[in-house]
């Protein structure tokens, strides 16, 4: 290219000093991948199903951020309807992080020779484009890998885990967007077009289809209910857990095992309450059938019955748009005590939920009472619940 004013190459397209020729050693030497599927129609065919997962990932995990932690402006605004919105939408983002798995590696594969390729920067573009390109490999492996130890609930790194999730979901975005700027007429030649049908690029495309198929199939029964029977290495069993539902925290994690007997729920409103679990009970009864849905993919629904959290607030003489700030009997943890949006504590499916299929709950389900409510996340679906403060 010809800079128009000087009429000499443009700064980005600037030639670099190379190496010199004795060091194209080892796999840097010309030939030494032969296999043919290194090629650009392998990469764009794998390239947009992983460029599909990616991008399901980073809008579902955007809304799940939302839902736990709101901008301001949004707060009082977030929505409780559908009733298994989070529940679907954290599936998703958690089945197609782990089928983006099997794909990144397919990708990986074919790309790598591009590691050795000679020279190694032709030019400061060429500089560049590599090392957008590292950092979009880079992100979206610690990306995959963070998020599958997640489902785990395993934390071995000494940074959070939610933030620094958010936050790598922004930088592979804008590399990925990026990438696809400077590939674009490659992409765009080989998306639909197959010049020449390759030996065993077939065989291949079909092999990670069927490893992603079974990796799905094997691991989405945590959140899909008729694929619950082959959920073979999901590491979660909806069914599974006190009362056929599972637990992240138990009363002993949160030193909740032994509820003082004079418990009283306090509701700081216009008008305060303290009523006892008795109280409660004499209470005009609601149930309603809701999930719990983790961030950690798993989801299960389940039939809650107590007292519905806007009739309490009626006696509190709360108004109608209050916020609430709802405490638990957990003494440390980084939710005991959430927020509640208006448009949950007045839907009428907001249950402070005292029984579960039937059951009194059991201790690491949150007894004597917890906040059950739709399209809300588990972690703030707060348990052992001791006092509601009105926020106005």
């Amino acid at each position: 290219m010809k800079d128009t004013t000087t009429g000499g190459p443009r700064r980005f397209d600037l030639p670099l000093p190379q190496p010199p020729a004795r060091l194209r050693i080892g796999p840097l030497r010309e030939g030494t991948f032969r296999s043919p599927l290194h090629e650009p129609r392998t990469a764009v065919v794998i390239g947009r199903w992983l460029g599909a997962a990616i991008v399901l990932c980073f809008l579902t995990g955007l809304l799940s951020h939302i839902l736990q932690d709101p901008p301001g402006w949004l707060r009082d605004h977030l929505p409780s309807r559908p009733v298994n919105g989070y529940r679907v939408t954290q599936g998703l983002h958690v089945i197609a992080g782990t089928a983006a798995i099997p794909l990144l590696g397919a990708k990986l594969w074919t790309v790598y020779p591009k590691l050795f390729e000679w020279p190694p920067a032709r030019s400061v573009r060429h500089l560049l484009e590599r090392l957008a390109i590292a950092v979009l490999v880079a992100a979206t492996l610690l990306e995959l890998f963070t998020g599958l130890l997640n489902t785990l609930q395993w934390y071995p790194w000494p940074f959070p885990f939610r933030q620094t999730h958010f936050w790598l979901g922004w930088i592979i975005t804008g590399a990925l967007l990026l990438h696809v700027a400077a590939k674009a007429a490659t992409i765009g030649e080989h998306w639909w077009r197959v010049r020449a049908a390759l030996p065993g690029r077939r065989a291949f495309l079909g092999t990670v289809t069927a490893s992603v198929a079974a990796v799905t199939v094997t691991t989405a029964g945590q959140s899909v209910p008729w694929l619950r029977g082959l959920d073979l290495l999901a590491p979660r069993r909806p069914d599974l857990g006190p009362q056929g539902l599972p637990v992240n925290r138990t009363a002993a994690q949160a030193g909740t095992t032994t509820v003082p007997a004079d418990w009283q729920l306090t509701v700081d409103g216009p008008v305060p309450l303290r009523l006892t679990l008795a109280d409660l009970r004499a209470m005009p009864e609601h149930t309603a059938r809701l999930p719990i849905a983790c961030v950690e993919g798993w989801s299960a629904a389940a039939e809650w019955t107590g007292v519905r959290l806007r009739d309490l607030l009626d006696r509190a003489g709360a108004p109608p748009g209050a916020r609430l700030r709802i405490v638990s009997l957990e003494v440390s943890g980084p939710y005991a005590a959430t927020e509640m949006a208006p448009t949950y504590a007045r839907d009428p499916l907001t249950l402070l939920a005292l029984t579960v299929n039937g059951r009194v709950l059991d201790a690491d389900h949150g007894y004597p009472a917890r906040i059950i409510a739709p399209n809300r996340p588990g972690v703030l679906q707060t348990k052992w619940v001791s006092r509601i403060e009105v926020l106005g």
